[in-house]
């Protein structure tokens, strides 16, 4: 049983074919990440089959697909084994990522704490909003960068995460660029909500950034842009759409399952100590 790694794409493409096609929701996060990523990782079995992948992003942040709690202890060994730069953060499902920090933790005296814990959704039949918001969904367009990488910047601070430090703008170009952020308008033809999707890879989309301003919440609007940018996945060949909510968020959680979709696995993020 073994960690292989590499930086080549195609090597890793190769390798885990096999797995990402039979897990492409559970492995949703490396399916986004990996043409970006860092460095890519896939454990096999004595018989060479591949049971476990992962994408390393910067700085130095793992993220976990289907992964074996076994393997997610052999990697916190091999991370100390190999005196490589060990990581600020670990993210995937949870048993694996508890499995691993408490590995590195008894090897290398790396404290850990829990940051975030998700819920991992599969769209079953898209059941429409009722009572329909009011308004209608249409396309971003350059136009609306400026004021849409605002919302996505105040969605990062939502969530808890280091606003201030990242760029927004170009991120956001990309998604409007290549037509895959939505925004609903409200009766007065003002932009009132968002959601986005990220590009179809192994028959997997995953919906993301769904961001409604405050003064805007109770309406209705996120439900009817959700359900907008799902129904677009699925026009464009998506045979499985995804999405992450936070389990501390009961309102989100709600909805989707109004909209239709179904829990799949949870997930924790988790930081390290020095």
């Amino acid at each position: 049983m073994t960690w292989y790694f590499t930086e080549d794409v195609a090597a890793f493409r190769a390798a885990t074919a096999s797995l990402l096609a039979a897990e492409p929701a559970r492995n949703t996060a490396v399916l986004t990440l990996m043409d970006a990523a860092d460095r890519l990782g896939w454990w096999t079995e004595p018989d060479g089959e591949v049971t476990g992948v992962l994408a390393v992003s910067p700085p130095r942040v793992p993220a976990f697909g289907a992964i074996t709690v076994e393997a997610a202890r052999a990697l916190a060994s091999e991370v100390v084994a190999c005196a490589v730069a060990q990581p600020t953060e670990v993210r995937g499902e949870t048993g694996p990522v508890e499995a691993f920090a408490e590995a590195l933790a008894t090897a290398a005296g790396r404290s850990w704490t829990p940051t975030v814990r998700m819920r991992l959704f599969r769209l079953g039949t898209l059941t429409p909003p009722d009572p329909a918001p009011p308004g209608r969904a249409r396309l971003a367009g350059p136009a609306d960068i400026p004021w849409v990488a605002a919302w996505a910047r105040e969605f990062a601070r939502d969530i808890g995460e280091d606003a201030d430090a990242k760029d927004f703008t170009g991120p956001v170009t990309e998604r409007i660029t290549e037509g895959r952020l939505l925004l609903w308008e409200g009766p007065d033809g003002r932009p009132v909500s968002m959601a986005s999707v990220s590009r179809t890879i192994e028959g997997q989309a995953r919906v993301h950034l769904v961001y409604t301003p405050r003064a805007e919440r109770g309406r209705g609007y996120a439900a009817g842009v959700t359900e907008a940018v799902s129904r677009a996945a699925l026009d464009g060949g998506a045979t499985q759409v995804l999405l992450f909510t936070d389990l501390s968020n009961p309102t989100s959680n709600a909805l989707y399952q109004r909209l239709g979709y179904r829990p799949v696995t949870d997930h924790l993020g988790v930081t390290f100590g020095r």
